[in-house]
């Protein structure tokens, strides 16, 4: 069996989950204001910069602690510094129940390229 690089992991994960972009995120914000954005970077970046009101879960300890913070039936949207392992955790949460996630496109690159606003 073929071993597959980083790249084609990040790949077939987006091929198989829900992305929206940077603006498509500020609208659904703003149109459902329940919905979760979950940072899932890795502290130094964290402390870099957020989008305001981020959940902030580290991706490498994302499956034990996101059960606690959020609800399956809850709207969220998954960002990391470029959108791979935002895709990466989507799909993790996907079998894990939760049926209304997406990874954010992009990133917190996109976000900020976007004209978002910036916490921290």
């Amino acid at each position: 069996m073929p071993h597959k690089t980083a790249t084609d992991l990040f790949n077939d994960a987006r091929a198989r989950i829900t992305q929206v972009t940077p603006e498509e995120t500020m609208r659904i914000r703003d149109e459902h204001p329940g919905t979760v954005v979950l940072d899932c970077r890795e502290p130094n970046e964290w402390n870099l910069g957020r989008v305001p009101g981020a959940l902030f879960i580290p991706r490498g300890i994302l499956e034990s602690n996101i059960e606690a913070a959020v609800p399956r039936d809850r709207k969220l949207i998954i960002y990391c510094a470029s959108g791979n392992r935002s895709a990466l955790a989507v799909e993790t949460l996907q079998q894990m129940g939760y049926a209304d996630v997406a990874s954010m496109s992009g990133g917190f690159r996109g976000w900020v390229d976007a004209g978002g606003d910036i916490d921290g």
